[in-house]
């Protein structure tokens, strides 16, 4: 291995070691109470030395929240061999929920705060790419489930949309504590249930 090759290897595993540390304290500390001096000082390296790889915190953010959607992405795209389409879609469902409240901060960084927005808008990406990608697998689903019967007269974005939503809704309001206090009952197994009904109600032809 030359030397340009080693420092390139050094610099991914850095850089890899400050994002693993992130990802730790922000399930521990929450994203908000996390900051570069307590990400230095988890892997045991200067905070000039974070700064050297990443310029702010919301570059961490950015990338971590790249690797949220690329374990939510194979997750997804391990299900793409379900051919009944509806059965799919269902398992996405599930999927997206168990992904949202296993991993709570992630979720929170991917769907609902404006950091990686913001670092996307600051250069000048025009695309939230890996939420499209994300999308485009419902989208994809739903379409299937259109052609065999599904669905009869909704159109394919908004409807697509509307189902993403109810989950996501579901989902937040989960994580930020009111589910039971708006119902009084187990967030668990309500949430289960109004899932299971939501998708009773999309799959009636």
């Amino acid at each position: 291995m030359g030397t340009a090759e080693r420092k390139a290897k050094e610099k991914e595993e850095l850089k890899a070691l400050i994002l693993g540390a992130a990802k730790k304290l922000f399930a521990e500390k929450g994203i908000e109470e996390t900051t570069i001096r307590s990400i230095a000082k988890e892997i045991e390296y200067s905070v000039g030395t974070v700064y050297v790889y990443y310029k702010d915190k919301t570059e961490i953010l950015h990338d971590l929240h790249q690797q949220g959607f690329a374990q939510l992405g194979g997750e997804f795209r391990a299900l793409f061999h379900v051919s009944d389409p509806m059965e799919r879609l269902k398992a996405l469902g599930r999927i997206y929920m168990k992904f949202a409240l296993e991993n709570t901060q992630m979720y929170d960084l991917m769907f609902n705060m404006k950091a990686p927005m913001d670092f996307i808008k600051a250069n000048e990406e025009h695309h939230w790419k890996e939420g499209n990608a994300t999308f485009d697998a419902l989208r994809k689903t739903v379409q299937e489930c259109m052609d065999q019967g599904y669905f009869n007269g909704h159109q394919l974005e908004p409807l697509s949309f509307a189902i993403w939503g109810s989950v996501h809704g579901m989902c937040s309001l989960y994580i930020r504590d009111r589910v039971k206090a708006a119902t009084g009952q187990e967030p668990d197994p309500l949430m289960n249930k109004a899932f299971e009904d939501l998708m009773l109600m999309f799959s009636k032809k």
